[in-house]
C-alpha cells in the first residue's frame, strides 16, 4: 500500500529541489567568502605590489574556487532530494540536515585554521595539513602551546553554529518536500545536475579549473587568498601520494632520454641506462687514515638569523666562530621548506620530488644510496642520531634500511636534561652524539654519521638557565630557539675538541631548511637561504661565494674524507672546476630551478616562466627556453631514478 502523500504546510508553498539546493549553496559560499575577506584584510600590506582591481579580482577568481568545492558538497543533497521514496521522508530529511551541518562545519573549521596554518607555511592549508595528520601527539601538543585562543576560537565558532542551526530551522521544510511523489522530484535530477556537473568543471575549455586557476597573479599571496582551503585539503587527501603520474600532465612532458642527457651535462657526467649518473671522484688531498664524517643538520636555521650571513642581532655566536675556522657558504640554498626534503639531499644527495619525499615512498625503503651505503664498504660505522620519534617522517624505517647501521632516538636517552614536545633537547643530542662518537673512535673504526637537532622548532620548548633570553621578543620565539640551538653546537664543539676523535673529523653544519619560507613571489627565493659550513683536517678558513645546492654541500665534504669514492649524488663539489651549479628549490607544488642569477618557475598545470633574481625577490623576465628545459627535465629524471630504483 503506498503512504498518503504529506501536504506541504501553507507557509512553505514554494518549496522545491532548486530552491533547497540553492540555499545549501548560499550558506556555504558564505562562509568562505566571509574568511576570504577575513585574510584578504589580514594580508592586504602584501598586496601593495599589485593594482587595486587586481587584489579585488582574488574575489572573484575565489568564488570560482567556492563554486568548485561547493558543488562537490551538492552532490549528495541532489541525489537525496531527487530520489529518495518519500515514505523515508523523515530519515531523509534528518540525514541531509545533519549532512549539511557536518559541510558547513568542516567549511567553518578550515576557515579558521587558514590563518594558523598561513602564518606558519605561507599558504592555505594543503599537503602538509594532510601530512600532518599522521601525527597527532605532535600536532596536538603544538596546538595546545600555541595555539589555545585558536581553538578557542573553533570551539566558540562550531557551537555558534551548530545552535543558530538548531534555533533557525534552517533545512526545516525538506520533510514536506520530501514527502512529495519521488517522481514529481526526479525531473530536477537532470537539469540540476548538469548545473552540478558545470559547477565542478567550473569551465567550457579543454580542461577543467582546478588549483592553478587561482594563480591569476604574479603576487603569490593573492593567488592563495583566491583558493579555498577545503578543496586543497581534500584534493591532497584524495590524490594520496603517488605523483609520478602528474609530472608530466601538469609540469610539461620531455621525452626520457632527452632529460638525461641534460641532466648529464648537468652534472658532467656520462650516464650509462643502469646507473645513471655514477662516477668516480678522487679525493681533494689524498690522507694515509680515511676521516671520520659528521654532519649536524640544524633544524630550520635560516640565514636571516645567522651572524657571519648578515644578522646582527648576536644570535649565533657559536657558528659565527666556527665559520671562521673552515669553509663557508654565502650562498648556500636548501632544497624544500621541509625536513624530508633536507634530510634527503643531506644524507644522500638527492634532488626534491613531487609530493612525498623519499623517505616516505614505498620504492626506496631499501637499496637507496646513501652515504652509509657508499661508505660502509669501507669498514665505515653509521649512524643516524636524532633527538625525537624516528617514526616521524619514516627516518627510522628510511636510515635503517638504507645502510644505516644504528638509529638513535627519543628513547634512547638515559635521563635527558630537557624534553620538549619533540624530543630531548639538543644539548642531550649532541652529548649522546659525542659520547657514541667517542666510542666508536676507541673501536679504531672510521664513522660517518647525521645528527638532526629539533630544539628550533615550533613551539619553541627551551630549557631554563641555559641561554641569556633575546630581548625584545618572548621566551618561546625562534630568536631565543636559535641562540639556544647555537649555544648546544657550541657546547658539542667545545666537548669534541678534547676527544682523540676530532684531529680526524670533517664536521658539517647545516640547516634542513627556513624557519618559515614567507613572501608574496611566486617562490620566495631568499627564504631558502641558509647556513652552511665544513670544517677539519686541513681545511683552510675560506668563503665560498657562489650558489650552492645541499647536493653540492654534500658533495664537497665527502671529497674531504681522503677516499676515492664513487658514486650517484645529484650536485658536484664547488672544487670542481668546471661544475655547473644549480638549485632547484621545492615550494609546496611550485619548484624554482636557479642557475646563477635566474630562476625558471614550474608550477602545476600553468606555463614555466622565466624571472631575475634581483635583491632576492624574482622579477619577470624573458623565456629562457634551455634554462626551463634544464628545469623540466630534473624533475623526469629524478622521479624517473625513483620509480625504477636506479638511484644506487
Amino acid at each position: 500500500m503506498n503512504p498518503v502523500p504529506i501536504e506541504a504546510p501553507s507557509h512553505t508553498p514554494t518549496a522545491s529541489v532548486p530552491r533547497a539546493l540553492l540555499h545549501v549553496y548560499l550558506l556555504a559560499v558564505s562562509v568562505t567568502t566571509l574568511g576570504r575577506l577575513a585574510l584578504f584584510c589580514w594580508l592586504h600590506g602584501r598586496l601593495e605590489d599589485i593594482p587595486v582591481h587586481e587584489r579585488l579580482l582574488a574575489f572573484v577568481y575565489g568564488l570560482r574556487m567556492d563554486t568548485i568545492t561547493i558543488s562537490y558538497l551538492l552532490i549528495v543533497p541532489l541525489l537525496v532530494l531527487c530520489l529518495v521514496p518519500s515514505a523515508w521522508a523523515r530519515v531523509a530529511s534528518g540525514g541531509s540536515r545533519a549532512y549539511v551541518l557536518l559541510a558547513l562545519l568542516v567549511l567553518v573549521f578550515l576557515e579558521i585554521a587558514t590563518f594558523p596554518f598561513f602564518a606558519e607555511y605561507d599558504v592555505r592549508p594543503n599537503f602538509l595539513f594532510v601530512a600532518y595528520l599522521e601525527y597527532p601527539r605532535e600536532v596536538a601538543s603544538m596546538l595546545w602551546s600555541e595555539q589555545r585562543l585558536g581553538l578557542a576560537l573553533q570551539f566558540v565558532a562550531i557551537l555558534t553554529i551548530v545552535v543558530l542551526f538548531k534555533r533557525r530551522r534552517v533545512f526545516a521544510n525538506l520533510e514536506p518536500l520530501l514527502a512529495r511523489p519521488w517522481t514529481s522530484r526526479a525531473r530536477w535530477l537532470l537539469p540540476l545536475a548538469c548545473v552540478v556537473f558545470l559547477g565542478i568543471r567550473s569551465s567550457f575549455g579543454h580542461r577543467p579549473a582546478n588549483l592553478s586557476d587561482a594563480a591569476y597573479s604574479n603576487n603569490r599571496v593573492a593567488g592563495e587568498i583566491a583558493k579555498s582551503s577545503l578543496f586543497s585539503v581534500a584534493y591532497e587527501a584524495y590524490r594520496g601520494r603517488n605523483d609520478g603520474q602528474r609530472l608530466a600532465r601538469q609540469y610539461g612532458s620531455i621525452s626520457i632520454a632527452d632529460a638525461y642527457r641534460r641532466v648529464d651535462a648537468m652534472l658532467l657526467t656520462a650516464s650509462d641506462e643502469e646507473h645513471p649518473f655514477l662516477r668516480t671522484v678522487a679525493p681533494r688531498v689524498p690522507v694515509t687514515a680515511p676521516r671520520n664524517l659528521v654532519i649536524v643538520i640544524q633544524e630550520s636555521m635560516g640565514a636571516q638569523f645567522v651572524g657571519h650571513l648578515g644578522d646582527r642581532r648576536g644570535l649565533t655566536p657559536c657558528i659565527d666562530r666556527l665559520a671562521n675556522e673552515g669553509l663557508t657558504f654565502l650562498e648556500l640554498y636548501a632544497n624544500g621548506t621541509r625536513s624530508i626534503r633536507g634530510l634527503a639531499a643531506l644524507s644522500s644527495g638527492f634532488q626534491p620530488l613531487l609530493g612525498d619525499g623519499v623517505l616516505k615512498r614505498p620504492k626506496s625503503q631499501s637499496d637507496f644510496f646513501t652515504i652509509a651505503s657508499l661508505l660502509e664498504p669501507r669498514g665505515y660505522q653509521t649512524s643516524f642520531i636524532y633527538g625525537g620519534e624516528a617514526r616521524f617522517d619514516n627516518m627510522r624505517g628510511w636510515y635503517l634500511g638504507n645502510g644505516f647501521d644504528r638509529v638513535i632516538e627519543e628513547r634512547d636517552y638515559d635521563k635527558p636534561k630537557f624534553r620538549s614536545t619533540w624530543g630531548v633537547s639538543d644539548e642531550d643530542l649532541l652529548n649522546r652524539a659525542n659520547q657514541l662518537f667517542r666510542e666508536q673512535h676507541a673501536q679504531g673504526r672510521p664513522f660517518a654519521s647525521v645528527v638532526f637537532t629539533s630544539s628550533n622548532h615550533t613551539p619553541f620548548e627551551l630549557p631554563e638557565g641555559r641561554i641569556d633570553w633575546a630581548a625584545g621578543v618572548g621566551r618561546a620565539s625562534v630568536e631565543n630557539a636559535i641562540k639556544y640551538a647555537d649555544f648546544a653546537l657550541g657546547q658539542f664543539f667545545d666537548a669534541a675538541r678534547a676527544e682523540p676523535y676530532f684531529a680526524n673529523t670533517v664536521f658539517v653544519i647545516v640547516a634542513d631548511h627556513n624557519v618559515r619560507v614567507v613572501g608574496d613571489d611566486v617562490i620566495p627565493a631568499h627564504g631558502f637561504h641558509i647556513p652552511g659550513l665544513i670544517l677539519g683536517p686541513g681545511i683552510e678558513p675560506r668563503r665560498h661565494a657562489g650558489v650552492t645546492s645541499q647536493p653540492d654541500l654534500l658533495a664537497t665534504a665527502l671529497g674531504e674524507l681522503g677516499l676515492e669514492l664513487r658514486y650517484p649524488i645529484l650536485g658536484n663539489s664547488i672544487f670542481r672546476a668546471e661544475r655547473r651549479p644549480f638549485v632547484m628549490m621545492q615550494f609546496n607544488d611550485t619548484y624554482g630551478f636557479r642557475r646563477g642569477s635566474q630562476v625558471a618557475v614550474l608550477r602545476a598545470d600553468l606555463p614555466v616562466d622565466t624571472f631575475d633574481v634581483v635583491d632576492g625577490h624574482l622579477r619577470p623576465a624573458p623565456h629562457d627556453p634551455e634554462l626551463e628545459l634544464d628545469g623540466l627535465a630534473l624533475l623526469h629524471v629524478t622521479e624517473d631514478l625513483y620509480e625504477r630504483k636506479l638511484y644506487r
